[in-house]
């Protein structure tokens, strides 16, 4: 099988910065897109960043210019570099990849288990 596992989540006042990680193990033959979200209490879980297999790159329009999303496929890791943080960034934030386990079997979704990202005033 596959497992996402998250860490670097944390609380940080307003203006810091988090650096949040997120590794695929298991059986992975190849491993496409990779995405964070994030979900504050009471809400839906929202798109915050994606990156393909090739390194591009979408950010949704509130964290534009303030959070960057890399990976590094040697690790199959994929990281999220959140600066100038505000107190509405907080939410428990996902990884999300979209896996193909073998030459035969059609990519599915995984999902990590979410880490805290908590932004004080």
């Amino acid at each position: 099988q596959v497992q996402l596992v998250e860490s670097g989540g944390g609380l940080v006042q307003a203006g810091g910065s988090l650096r949040l990680s997120c590794a695929a193990s298991g059986r992975i033959f190849r491993l496409n897109a990779m995405a964070w979200y994030h979900q504050a209490p009471g809400k839906q879980r929202d798109l915050v960043a994606t990156i393909t297999s090739g390194g591009n790159t979408n950010y949704a329009d509130s964290v534009k210019g303030r959070f960057t999303i890399s990976r590094d496929n040697a690790k199959n890791t994929v990281y999220l570099e959140m600066n100038s943080l505000k107190p509405e960034d907080t939410a428990v934030y996902y990884c999300n990849a979209n896996i193909q386990m073998t030459p035969f079997r059609v990519p599915s979704d995984y999902w990590g288990q979410g880490t805290q990202v908590t932004v004080s005033s």
